[in-house]
């Protein structure tokens, strides 16, 4: 009998020695965590899609309380929940926070089945990243979009989808956050996340083939092919070629439109735009009217 008291005055010492110990060291090691963190995050949409630039909304939490203590979190943006979210945040932490432009997810990719037949077919695994690893994919160009759907999955919004005739990812701009996942997703790069412009009106160059001009066009008909005219025609100097392929700035870029008039494989695309008016159509009547007007003010002036 004695043993056991013994034994379970032993025990019984030593948790409570342990107790002691665990107690302290949570004290001394303790990690204070700003309640503001926490209110933060509850205003966030939590999507965690990491459009912001951090390892998801927690990451974008702790930035912007600490961007408060800082005195600036201008720079601070949540695509998703956008100006709403950014102003209830702004008005917690009694800071201003400038309005960032709305962007969307544009696919610098014109190249249909119909500009770009298929010359191969491809029996591996039907991903993007898969295709693009084994090389062109099944047409001719090596920078077009496979349409595979890496870009629909990565999607949390139901945002973008493969259009089954075009073979083309496209993008839903009313669902679109431009959280960027598509643009991460995609492993030729042809997605970019570009202003949504005003009344959604967007000037892009839907191309992104690097090739010179002679083997693009044999790839795809509306491919880019670097000649430069629509970059001499730009009055803003919002266009630049490089690599055999011209880049639209969306931030210099006025929406004039006298690039894509100019481009003669139309791989500019112009979205959201009125259509253009029908110029008045002139009648054989009034160039009968025009020709007695024109005859009699010669005859006056013979007569002068």
């Amino acid at each position: 009998m004695n043993f056991i008291m013994i034994a379970v005055i032993v025990l019984g010492a030593i948790g409570l020695i342990a107790a002691l110990v665990l107690y302290v060291c949570s004290k001394k090691f303790a990690v204070y965590e700003d309640p503001r963190i926490a209110q933060v995050n509850e205003l966030l949409p939590g999507a965690n899609c990491g459009g912001c630039g951090f390892p998801g909304c927690g990451g974008m939490a702790d930035a912007l309380v600490k961007g408060a203590d800082a005195g600036k979190i201008d720079g601070l943006f949540c695509p998703v929940g956008g100006a709403d979210t950014m102003g209830k945040v702004a008005d917690l932490l009694g800071m201003a926070i400038a309005n960032g432009e709305p962007k969307v997810a544009v696919v610098r990719c014109n190249g249909t089945c119909e500009h770009r037949p298929r010359i191969a077919e491809y029996g591996g695994l039907r991903t993007c990243a898969a295709m693009h690893a084994c090389g062109a994919g099944e047409t001719a160009c090596g920078f077009g979009c496979l349409g595979c759907g890496d870009c629909a999955e990565a999607c949390q919004f139901d945002a973008i989808r493969i259009n089954s005739e075009t073979g083309l990812a496209e993008v839903d701009e009313e669902k679109c956050t431009a959280c960027g996942a598509c643009v991460k997703a995609c492993p030729r790069n042809i997605i970019e996340l570009r202003k949504k412009g005003p009344k959604g009106r967007r000037v892009y160059v839907s191309c992104v083939n690097k090739d010179k001009g002679a083997v693009s066009m044999k790839a795809c008909k509306v491919s880019c092919i670097g000649c430069g005219k629509c970059e001499k025609e730009c009055p803003f100097g919002a266009i630049t070629v490089e690599s055999n392929c011209s880049y639209i700035d969306f931030e210099k870029c006025r929406l004039c439109k006298k690039c894509v008039a100019v481009c003669p494989t139309k791989a500019i695309t112009a979205v959201n735009f009125p259509a253009p008016k029908p110029k008045p159509e002139i009648t054989e009547a009034a160039n009968g009217q025009s020709s007695m007007v024109n005859g009699q003010s010669k005859e006056k002036e013979d007569m002068a």
